[in-house]
């Protein structure tokens, strides 16, 4: 009994091997090869590296769980309306995110995905809209003013400082500044851009219209 329970056990660990084996070596193989895609018409490579402070805000973006509320993924059309309700243009591939050391996919939206937040038309947001939200914080967005400092104005108002008015408005003599760690994160989500093309992206046809063209 206990020889063949030995040899039940060795058989499960075999069986896990080659089967964690080919999920993880098999998608190496696939997609570890991935890279830019040249466009002839705009004469440069995508998606591009990020850089600097947008690289930094990334690990910023990590460390404070945005991707509990937020994806970065668009959905085929017929798997969803993300490509209505205007946060893509097309559908995620697996190349978008070659440049990526922590792909931040998400799989909760309580908050819109923000793959393609820097290339919203006609309203994408700019840095000074992003820092605002992260101070004051919305009905769905928490607050994050631990990413800012209030601070006495010495000399000149900082040209950083925040436009706060009313009850948000700091005290008379104080400035409400970004931190480093918040404008890293704001640099990385305007770095968020995915208007090009890929040939795997292409438009393909809702599976429901699929079948209806086939019975027809």
């Amino acid at each position: 009994m206990i020889k063949n329970g030995f040899f039940f056990f060795v058989g499960l660990l075999v069986a896990f091997v080659i089967g964690w084996g080919g999920i993880a070596l098999g998608s190496h193989k696939q997609l570890g090869a991935l890279a830019p895609y040249f466009d002839d018409g705009e004469g440069s490579s995508f998606p591009t590296r990020p850089q600097g402070v947008a690289a930094r805000g990334q690990l910023v973006y990590a460390d404070l769980g945005c991707a509990s509320c937020h994806t970065q993924q668009v959905r085929r059309p017929d798997f969803g309306s993300d490509k209505d309700r205007g946060w893509g243009e097309r559908q995620s591939v697996a190349r978008d995110y070659i440049h990526q050391g922590r792909p931040q996919l998400g799989s909760l939206r309580v908050g819109p995905d923000l793959t393609n937040l820097a290339g919203r038309k006609p309203s994408a947001p700019d840095a000074e809209d992003l820092l605002k939200l992260l101070y004051t914080g919305s009905a769905l967005h928490p607050s994050y003013r631990f990413l800012f400092d209030d601070r006495k104005i010495v000399g000149q108002r900082s040209e950083s400082a925040l436009r706060l008015l009313g009850s948000l408005a700091p005290a008379p003599g104080h400035e409400v500044v970004p931190t480093e760690r918040a404008q890293t994160l704001v640099a990385y989500l305007l770095s968020l851009n995915t208007s090009y093309e890929f040939p795997e992206a292409r438009p393909v046809a809702p599976a429901v219209a699929a079948k209806e063209g086939a019975h027809k």
